[in-house]
């Protein structure tokens, strides 16, 4: 098993790079709402295909727990029932939690695979865990750092709770998304500990060191104003409808212009450290694919402006990002452990 560790760490990061994909096109699909309730969706654990199924019918069975659409209101049955004629509100209470109650099969099975991603993910971090401790009386790092990462994956399942009670409160997602890249960041670090045993040819620059601190503060600050401002404009499709989305980031908000300006401040600091890397010579290849993403980022978020959010842009943006910031993560690992090799030379 401690052979197989390190291949189940990659998968691990995987599957939660996976969720991210998965609730980016979510997002960029406008399902967050697909499934009102959770864990169930509809009070179904395999989500209804049409609204007939969620829609009150008379002399019809349902299990306690399905929930219904009627008269424009969410109602869950209090008992195994079967209806009569007409509705009787004494089998029924009205769910509470947030008043959203549209059906939609598209965003509702959209909104299913991001949770079957999570589940998938759930049973990787078992496996995870049981591997893990096989190395606490040889490296206590190893399991302690994925019991943590696995408190945060139960963390972000509560937090997705949340975020459909609430009915995609904007504070919530925030630290949804942020929770995740924490996950992604402590994954990364187990994974370093485990691959990165080989002798350390990259030269330690303190500036270098200094600036990549810089980029991942700034990735974390930018993603996290990139779902603010992804929030504003999922208010701006409430208002004028999904098919006209395009017109949602014609009147934006001052987090939109800062997101954006913001940018500029990034890219300066990681062409610094590409600059760096080769003027120094000192050979952290990753910064080869960071410089790449960012390019990537800033490809996608001006055709997301400028040519009205063409398919996959908004998808490719989020996970961009996440990726990002797990690379430049991973760089500063590098870096430190070129660091403390200096150090002791």
């Amino acid at each position: 098993m401690k052979k197989r560790f390190p291949l189940i760490v990659k998968i691990s990061i995987i599957s939660v790079y996976l969720i991210f994909l998965a609730g980016s096109i979510v997002r960029m699909t406008g399902s967050g709402m697909g499934c009102p309730d959770w864990p169930k969706c509809f009070g179904y654990y395999i989500p209804p295909t049409s609204e007939k199924q969620i829609t009150w019918q008379p002399n019809s069975f349902y299990k306690k727990g399905m929930i219904i659409v009627k008269d424009k209101t969410l109602f869950v049955a209090q008992n195994n029932l079967k209806t009569g004629k007409e509705f009787s509100l004494s089998n029924w209470k009205k769910y509470t939690k947030h008043n959203y109650a549209k059906f939609n099969k598209y965003h509702t099975w959209t909104e299913y695979v991001n949770r079957l991603a999570s589940v998938l993910s759930g049973f990787v971090f078992l496996f995870l865990i049981y591997a893990a401790s096989k190395f606490w009386k040889e490296n206590k790092s190893i399991p302690i750092l994925t019991y943590i990462a696995f408190f945060f994956m139960l963390f972000e399942a509560w937090l997705g709770k949340t975020v459909v009670d609430t009915n995609l409160k904007p504070t919530v997602i925030t630290i949804h998304m942020i929770v995740g890249l924490l996950i992604i960041a402590i994954l990364l670090w187990l994974h370093f500990i485990v691959k990165d045993t080989e002798k350390n040819y990259r030269k330690y620059d303190n500036l270098f060191n200094k600036l990549l601190i810089i980029s991942v503060i700034f990735s974390l600050i930018q993603i996290a104003l990139g779902t603010q401002v992804r929030q504003f404009i999922d208010e701006q499709i409430k208002l004028s409808g999904f098919e006209n989305k395009q017109y949602s980031l014609m009147n934006p908000s001052f987090k939109f212009y800062f997101h954006r300006s913001f940018t500029i401040a990034i890219v300066l600091v990681n062409l610094s450290l590409f600059y760096i890397n080769q003027v120094k010579s000192l050979g952290y290849d990753i910064i080869n694919w960071v410089i790449f993403l960012i390019f990537l980022e800033a490809i996608t978020g001006i055709l997301m402006y400028y040519a009205e959010f063409p398919i996959g842009t908004q998808a490719t943006h989020l996970l961009a990002g996440a990726i990002l910031f797990g690379m430049q993560f991973y760089l500063w690992l590098q870096s430190k452990k070129s660091s403390v090799s200096k150090s002791n030379m």
